[in-house]
């Protein structure tokens, strides 16, 4: 599939500085939400069937340990999906024209999370199921998704809360943890390049 090509190439142009500097401390992969988009459907071309997902997610997985085995490689499942959501926001924002049926379920985008899952198992890497996290909560379909599919404030804050509590059963913090970028306060919008490179040097 093109956009996973597209990804690989940028997984590898930045392990490939992995050699020659420090390697990050932890990468999550959260990847699930347009691979769910169902086929024959208004977003059929983000489809990615569910064999094909499994096996892209190994292989950025695997690439990642083999570029530095310390690095804490953590996979992240969809989040659940709202049908009635996507339908209230299809017909907002194109009225007559809204597609009459969701392009995406939350039984399917469920398979995606189990598969996620099921990889994390099977290399021994941690994983996040946030389609189950998330469903624990009474109202969840408003409260962490904003249109059945994106997340909302709250929902960010569960993806982060889970992200810091798998970093703490490995032993890091956090607050302790290097920023591989520069923070935004250190970056002049007339010259934003300088940043970088003091951040990278």
């Amino acid at each position: 599939m093109l956009l996973f090509d597209q990804f690989v190439n940028v997984v590898f142009r930045i392990s490939a500085h992995f050699a020659c500097s420090k390697p990050p401390v932890a990468v999550t992969v959260f990847f699930g939400a347009n691979d769910a988009a169902l086929s024959g459907r208004t977003s059929e071309r983000q489809h990615v069937p569910v064999a094909e997902y499994k096996d892209n997610l190994r292989s950025i997985a695997r690439h990642l340990k083999e570029c530095s085995a310390t690095t804490l490689v953590v996979l992240v499942t969809p989040p659940p999906i709202d049908e009635e959501g996507r339908m209230e926001y299809a017909r907002t924002v194109y009225g007559e024209k809204a597609m009459k049926v969701s392009e995406r379920t939350n039984e399917t985008t469920g398979v995606y999370a189990e598969s996620c899952v099921e990889v994390a198992k099977e290399l021994g890497v941690p994983s996040i199921n946030l389609w189950s996290k998330m469903q624990e909560t009474k109202g969840w379909q408003k409260k962490f998704l904003s249109d059945g599919l994106h997340l909302t404030e709250d929902g960010n804050a569960v993806v982060y809360n889970e992200v810091v509590k798998v970093f703490n059963e490995a032993g890091l913090h956090a607050s302790e943890m290097p920023f591989d970028f520069p923070h935004h306060s250190e970056i002049d919008g007339k010259n934003p390049e300088k940043a970088f490179r003091l951040q990278c040097s």
